[in-house]
């Protein structure tokens, strides 16, 4: 037993792997043994851990480099938001500073800094405007087109962007950039509501305290800055935080320029086609739409066919976006808008800018008021005269002359009714010939000397002495006149020499009624600009308009009372009834007697009868006249008048370059009668007012009182050196101051002269 217990154990191996446990017993161990065994065996079964493998260089740069990225991203996250928040505050305060200074939406839709002046024709017919249109009207009045076409064009997600789109502005940049442009030039991405924010300035109003004139304020306005730009963004995010979108595209409506004077779509729609924005129809919607990228050039008053081009973008656009359907867009393409008879005419610049002279400054040139005029322009002479001018210059003048002309035609009381300030009939603003030129009469003028004879109780049928003249002026020297043709026809009657324009006999007869007196009927009759003091006055060596001379030639026509052309008739505000200026001109004080103007009125009808002005004639007609050429053919006029009618024309370069074969007989004539026939087309012929004075060829215009060298020797009447004529005028009227001057004696003397009368 002893040596069984001392016997050594023998060495057995541990197992690899226990007995694999059967059934739900426990292992041979028993009880608590055989559960560590257990758990030893679990953690036996599991696979060995893998030895971890050094990094290599590649590993340890990409590890470093994501590092550092993460930590860029941390670093660049925390500094974003906290600056995103601070400008996200800074933005809304300066939204909110914005929008807590704009005013109601009605104090914004006019932004003008002065009003228009509408005028009307003598039916009342609208023909001119001037300063900027303007009618206030709400985006929910106008035509849906309307609406349809500004915001397929200008800013299609209006509806849906809260004041400013970005998805706009990149696009915008992108083809910036793709075109060779700043990014900021060009194409903008503004948004409607941008644009209005550029249209209120930002909400500073117009201060001519603070800026040296409006269009320096309007341009800064327009400045395209980046700071300007952000500034736009956030004062179009304060409108949409205190406007409607209809309340802000009702200002955009009111406030954009559209060309042609039009402040806003109302008057534009006004201005072009003669009615509402509430009937306007999809072509003429797309027109006014189109007018916004560039009002001036695409104006349809400037090119209609440029407009129309641009309207038919707008119509593709909007047929792109849904606003049209294909039918619709087809028929606004294959009719599109046109303007009404009174935008198309473009008649009547010249005397628009005439009448707005006449008128008070506030109430013209610097209203601040929307103004109506009525006017007595006619349109239907404005184109007579117009038709004329050009159907004579295509077919008379040589091509390439720089020659001009103008035109007045105005009734005997001085309404005008047509004026051509030259042969750029549709431009306004242009120097205007009919107004502002001042030319040289030449023998225009003569009808005021005989008119002095007349009223003085001269005959017509008395005797003149057309032969050679000298007059010794003091300060110049000897001065002798000479008639247009050279040559002289001795004793005529008044009536020829008026009716064949002689001149040295309109010297004469001016020297011996006297200068003054000739003057004075001149300019009582409205020649407002100096005249001559010189002997050369009977000749038109003074200068006046063509206005001035028609208006005194409209006094010989009605009775001998002095005439001041006029153009307005009455003027009120645009919203009231009650006229604040009546008819600013018409018939003055008389200057003749009715009975020597009815006998000057027939002296004149015999100029264009068998006178200078035969090219005037109208069959059918009584007219009377006067042709006038000055000095080297540097102005040439033609003056005359039906029993209706004053029309004064004039021709002539700007430079004062003589005309070459041009008189007033000539061209200015042909333009007169062409200009008449067409006024006068369709009335019933009206006599003149014109006497013919009894009987016929009578005495001399106050023999022995000048002489052919100013001295007044007896005969120097006659200007003749005859011994037989001066000793037979002794005889009559003895030594000069005596003798008997009766008319009787006048006769006898010239019978006994010159022979019986004849006609």
């Amino acid at each position: 037993m002893a040596g069984q217990g001392n016997r050594r154990q023998p060495l057995v191996a541990d197992r690899r792997y226990p007995p694999t446990r059967r059934g739900g017993g426990k292992g041979a161990g028993g009880g608590k043994s055989g559960g560590k065994g257990g758990a030893r065996a679990a953690r036996s079964r599991r696979a060995p851990r893998a030895r971890r493998a050094s990094r290599g260089p590649l590993g340890w740069i990409v590890g470093l480099v994501l590092g550092g990225l993460l930590l860029l991203w941390r670093v660049v996250w925390g500094v974003s938001w906290r600056i995103g928040l601070v400008t996200g505050l800074i933005l809304a305060a300066a939204v909110t500073w914005y929008a807590v200074q704009l005013p109601p939406v009605g104090e914004l839709v006019d932004g003008r800094a002065r009003g228009s002046v509408t005028m009307l024709d003598r039916t009342g017919q609208p023909f001119a405007w001037r300063g900027e249109q303007f009618d206030v009207t709400r985006s929910e009045d106008v035509s849906p087109w309307l609406v349809n076409a500004v915001v397929a064009t200008e800013d299609r997600r209006f509806w849906w962007h809260p004041g400013v789109d970005p998805i706009g502005i990149l696009g915008a940049i992108r083809i910036n950039l793709a075109e060779g442009r700043g990014p900021l030039q060009g194409n903008g991405g503004s948004t409607i509501t941008q644009q209005t924010a550029k249209l209120l300035c930002l909400g500073r109003p117009f201060d001519p305290a603070a800026w040296e004139s409006e269009a320096a304020y309007e341009a800064d306005c327009r400045e395209t800055t980046l700071w300007r730009k952000l500034q736009e963004m956030v004062f179009a995010m304060a409108m949409e935080a205190v406007y409607t979108k209809d309340e802000i595209l009702t200002i955009y409506l009111n406030r954009a320029y559209l060309g042609g004077g039009a402040r806003g779509f109302e008057a534009a729609a006004q201005r072009y086609f003669g009615h509402s924005a509430a009937e306007v129809s999809p072509a003429e919607a797309a027109m006014l739409a189109g007018l916004l990228q560039a009002p001036s050039t695409y104006a349809p008053t400037g090119n209609l066919a440029r407009s129309q081009g641009r309207a038919s973008v707008v119509v593709g656009l909007m047929e792109g976006q849904g606003y049209l359907t294909a039918a619709e867009a087809a028929d606004a393409r294959a009719h599109p808008a046109v303007l009404s008879q009174q935008a198309g005419s473009r008649s009547g610049g010249s005397f628009a800018d005439w009448v707005m002279e006449q008128g008070p400054d506030f109430f013209t040139r610097d209203t601040t008021e929307d103004v109506v005029i009525e006017t007595t322009f006619d349109p239907r002479i404005q184109r007579a005269a117009e038709t004329a001018l050009q159907s004579v210059f295509e077919t008379q003048v040589s091509a390439g002359s720089e020659a001009q002309a103008a035109i007045v035609v105005m009734s005997a009381d001085g309404a005008v009714r047509a004026m051509v300030g030259g042969r750029d009939i549709p431009a306004s603003g242009a120097f205007n010939r009919a107004t502002q030129a001042l030319r040289q009469t030449g023998s225009s003028f003569k009808p005021f000397v005989y008119a002095a004879a007349l009223e003085n109780g001269t005959s017509p049928w008395a005797l003149v002495d057309d032969s050679p003249l000298t007059i010794n002026v003091p300060g110049s020297g000897p001065w002798s006149p000479r008639n247009y043709d050279g040559e002289f026809k001795g004793p005529i009657t008044l009536v020829q020499a008026l009716a064949e324009s002689r001149n040295i006999p309109a010297v004469r007869v001016s020297e011996l009624v006297g200068r003054e007196a000739v003057a004075q009927v001149a300019t009582m009759f409205g020649i407002d600009s100096a005249l001559a003091s010189g002997p050369a006055l009977a000749l038109g060596a003074s200068e006046s308009t063509l206005i001035e001379m028609s208006g005194a030639y409209a006094g010989i026509l009605n009775g001998g009372s002095s005439v001041t052309p006029y153009g307005i008739r009455s003027l009120r505000l645009a919203h009231d009834q009650v006229p604040l200026m009546d008819q600013s001109g018409g018939i003055g004080e008389r200057v003749i007697r009715e009975e020597a103007a009815r006998e000057l009125v027939w002296m004149m009808s015999r100029v264009i009868e068998e006178g200078t002005g035969q090219r005037a004639r109208i069959r059918g007609w009584e007219l009377a006249g006067k042709t006038g050429t000055t000095s080297a053919a540097r102005d040439a006029w033609f003056i005359g008048f039906s029993g209706d009618y004053v029309t004064g024309v004039w021709m002539g370069y700007d430079n004062n370059t003589p005309l070459r074969g041009v008189t007033g007989g000539g061209l200015p004539a042909e333009i007169w009668r062409q200009t008449m026939e067409r006024v006068l087309d369709g009335m019933t012929p009206v006599p003149l007012p014109m006497t013919e004075p009894p009987g016929t060829r009578g005495g001399f215009v106050d023999p022995g009182g000048l002489a052919a060298d100013g001295t007044g020797v007896p005969g120097a009447a006659l200007g003749t050196t005859d011994p037989a004529v001066d000793a037979a005028l002794r005889e009559v009227f003895g030594p000069p101051g005596g003798g008997d001057s009766s008319a009787e004696a006048i006769d006898r003397a010239l019978e006994e002269i010159f022979g019986p009368p004849q006609d």
